[in-house]
């Protein structure tokens, strides 16, 4: 989580290591810059759902339906 906070924190210095990212420069409207901010936000969900051990749950609810159960 620390390091997803340091993505939308430090957005640059990030930029500056990893470069441009051409698909992000082509289809996003803020570049590679919005790209590392919007990743570090997922990765953040991600992390606060993990720790919280709502991940599950959530994978119940919208995987559900495929398999024809309500939760796994």
């Amino acid at each position: 989580m620390a390091v997803s906070a340091l993505m939308v924190i430090k957005t640059e210095w990030f930029f500056r290591i990893f470069g441009r990212i051409p698909w992000a420069e082509a289809h996003l409207g803020g570049g590679t810059r919005m790209f590392i901010k919007l990743l570090g936000i997922v990765l953040i969900i991600v992390s606060f759902l993990v720790v919280t051990n709502l991940w599950e749950p959530l994978l119940a609810w919208f995987l559900g339906p495929l398999f024809g159960r309500s939760s796994f």
